[in-house]
């Protein structure tokens, strides 16, 4: 699905908030959304790409400015969408410190630790504590984007692994909270090629990524934002508290050198 040329026939009457969707696989389940004909309110720390996507998109997309791990400007944004749709019925957390790697552990800063569990968990929390009055009040859904990272790792990635695997424990502990009214679920991508259509044409990516994986392909921003569709809707209705893992099968591959 090409984002540029994503546009609604018609609305379903349902509103959907996608954090971190100024780009890559946020900005992929947005536009599946709406070509579902959800009504989709972008947020991303990117002021100037936001609006540009938002546009791109069609009328069923809007763009505001957003630091998940700013409560304040969590509570502003979530009172922002009541105000202009007068509900709510999907939060998909996919806002992220997304680079994995960092330094060794021991230059590993205090302030880059923080900034990370900040953002890929405090701000999940956030979110769901400011929008489930509205959530609840429509038997909406929540999909937190968590990562493989949560189960397998490489070296000098602890504060993401950490942050990931707190985001899934936080979904099934939302998922009792909050239900039944509201379903919260997890979805952990392995390598999802989340650039742009035009970069991935320019620069495809070689026979030998794609046949590493059991599923014979590296992902898409699409395979993703299928899951996450589905998760949202009443297909779904009686799945909650689970971490779907999109990766082509690569967590349940043993990979030893000969």
């Amino acid at each position: 699905m090409d984002w540029t040329a994503t546009s609604a026939s018609s609305h379903n009457g349902r509103v959907a908030l996608v954090t971190g969707a100024a780009r890559g696989i946020g900005l992929g389940i947005a536009a599946w959304l709406i070509s579902e004909g959800w009504q989709v309110v972008l947020t991303d720390l990117d002021r100037q790409r936001g609006p540009k996507v938002a546009g791109a998109l069609g009328d069923n997309a809007v763009f505001i400015p957003m630091d998940v791990a700013d409560e304040a400007q969590v509570a502003s944004g979530v009172a922002h969408v009541l105000g202009q749709f007068g509900r709510l019925d999907a939060l998909i957390c996919n806002a992220a410190v997304t680079d994995p790697h960092n330094t060794t552990l021991e230059s590993l800063t205090l302030a880059h630790w923080n900034r990370v569990l900040a953002v890929n968990l405090s701000g999940p929390m956030l979110l769901a504590k400011h929008c489930a009055p509205y959530l609840r009040a429509h038997c909406g859904a929540i999909v937190n984007l968590a990562s493989t990272r949560a189960r397998q790792s490489e070296a000098d990635t602890e504060a993401y692994a950490a942050s990931k695997g707190g985001l899934v424990a936080l979904t099934h502990a939302l998922a009792i909270s909050l239900g039944p009214e509201i379903r919260v679920n997890a979805v952990s991508p392995g390598w999802i090629d989340a650039r742009d259509p035009a970069a991935r044409r320019a620069e495809p990516l070689s026979e030998a990524d794609h046949a590493q994986h059991p599923a014979g392909r590296v992902g898409t921003v699409e395979d993703v934002a299928a899951m996450v569709a589905w998760l949202l809707s009443r297909n779904a209705g009686f799945v909650t508290g689970q971490e779907f893992v999109v990766d082509g099968g690569m967590t349940r591959k043993m990979i030893y050198q000969e």
